[in-house]
């Protein structure tokens, strides 16, 4: 047995209006194309041997770019083969599930609790340094720091590469203890 259902052609004609509206309001937002979440957690590796987990309060996907989430207020706890642990936060930021990359945005600051790296950008490539730019402020010790255009640092090793830019000159530089 079939049943129909019947809709008077005046509630015809006001649904397509409201799916119309609707259909408007989904294309503007982008909502069909992403997905969204809150306090979200991904776990994997950095270099390999250290592990990462990344959790952030809002995240979202989009339709086109599955393996990436588009995060804000994102916090990564990665943990050193040395035990050590470092802290990085930022505003927002992405992360992709498929190579384990990450890459921080507004607002940066990464800490092994003696040594604290602030920047607008932080770039954390799972086989490669953490690449900090823009606005680079690196502190070993309360009484020293160092501002850089970029700067290349091995949480392990705790060795850095600093990189300026603006006088398109090289700079010599010497740390003392």
């Amino acid at each position: 047995m079939i049943t129909y259902l019947y809709i008077p052609r005046i509630e015809q004609n006001k649904l397509k209006e409201k799916t119309a509206q609707k259909n408007e309001v989904i294309k503007d937002t982008s909502i069909e194309a992403e997905s969204y979440f809150t306090n979200v957690v991904y776990e994997g590796n950095y270099q390999v041997k250290n592990s990462f987990i990344v959790k952030a309060e809002k995240a979202k996907v989009l339709a086109d770019r599955p393996n990436l989430v588009y995060m804000d207020n994102m916090h990564v706890t990665l943990t050193l083969t040395s035990g050590e642990t470092v802290i990085i936060t930022s505003e927002s930021g992405r992360y992709d599930k498929l190579n384990y990359n990450i890459f921080f945005e507004n607002n940066c600051e990464a800490t092994d609790g003696t040594t604290i790296l602030k920047s607008d950008n932080l770039d954390l490539v799972a086989d490669e340094f953490a690449k900090v730019y823009n606005n680079v402020v690196l502190e070993d010790d309360a009484d020293s720091y160092i501002k850089a255009d970029l700067i290349k640092y091995d949480f392990e090793s705790k060795q850095y590469e600093i990189s300026m830019f603006k006088n398109k000159k090289k700079i010599e530089v010497k740390l003392v203890n």
